[in-house]
């Protein structure tokens, strides 16, 4: 690429120094780098949320990607940063199961990063993304090999919920993966593998409600209705036409969702 392309997905948000800083740093190691804020509305400490969002957006950016993910509620101690390698492209993230939906969709290679010849010194104990990850993410755009960046690992963390979990003949216990802007909840139940949803009666319980209506689109519901919808995401969401689905039932993420297909 002309321009390298570098990606941040934080939880950072925007109110403080932190994302700026991180692209500051980035930028005085590559300053030809093309920065481009994939979100640092992550929720808090949500590693499922960050592993979601990256895993919405990678495939669509060029081969030779360097993505940065600083979603890291165990900064500071013996977690791993890694880098791992898939798709054509790179991933920089601390070892806490961030980058485990990508790793469901693609062949891949880890490393432990150990190189610290290419961290910024000194390194503080609170702000990796600034210290570790930025830089090491700058360096691998200016055309460092991965390799001097750490040996290859097997042990990293692959927690699995990107799928729900078979709990009877026709039952199934999920999750909530993400909350939109709209408050739409989408759930890790891939919309493809629960087709038969359209020809079948069902009921997905969330929160203190059970929703057996599966809409074509966002309007064909009433005003208010919940419903739900195989969304954009090729995941399963539960929806309110015109409201929010996540303030009327008063989920957020990690909520459980049981599906039955009667």
């Amino acid at each position: 690429m002309v321009r390298p392309i570098i990606t941040l997905t934080t939880d950072f948000g925007l109110s403080d120094h932190y994302a700026g800083t991180m692209k500051g740093v980035i930028l005085g190691i590559c300053p030809k780098a093309e920065i481009v804020d994939l979100s640092h509305e992550v929720g808090a400490y949500e590693v499922m949320e960050g592993a979601f969002l990256l895993a919405q957006a990678y495939r669509y950016f060029p081969l030779g990607t360097v993505h940065v993910v600083v979603i890291d509620p165990g900064v500071g101690t013996a977690r791993r940063p890694i880098l791992a390698e898939a798709a054509g492209q790179r991933f920089v993230a601390p070892d806490n199961g961030v980058l485990s939906m990508m790793y469901a969709r693609e062949k891949h290679r880890v490393r432990w990063i150990t190189a610290e010849r290419y961290f910024l010194k000194p390194v503080s104990q609170t702000f990796h993304g600034r210290d570790i990850f930025a830089p090491v993410g700058a360096h691998l755009a200016r055309g460092v090999a991965p390799a001097k960046m750490g040996k290859l690992i097997t042990d990293y963390l692959r927690p699995h919920f990107e799928r729900p979990v078979r709990t009877a003949r026709r039952g199934w216990t999920g999750a909530v993966l993400k909350i939109d802007r709209f408050g739409n909840l989408i759930t890790n139940f891939p919309a493809e593998e629960f087709s038969e949803l359209q020809e079948r009666p069902f009921q997905l319980s969330i929160g203190l409600e059970t929703v057996g209506r599966l809409a074509r689109n966002y309007a064909e519901p009433p005003p208010g209705e919940l419903f739900v919808i195989a969304g954009s995401s090729g995941y399963l969401e539960v929806s309110a036409c015109q409201a929010s689905a996540a303030k009327r039932l008063g989920c957020g993420v990690g909520a459980p969702v049981e599906l039955r297909i009667l």
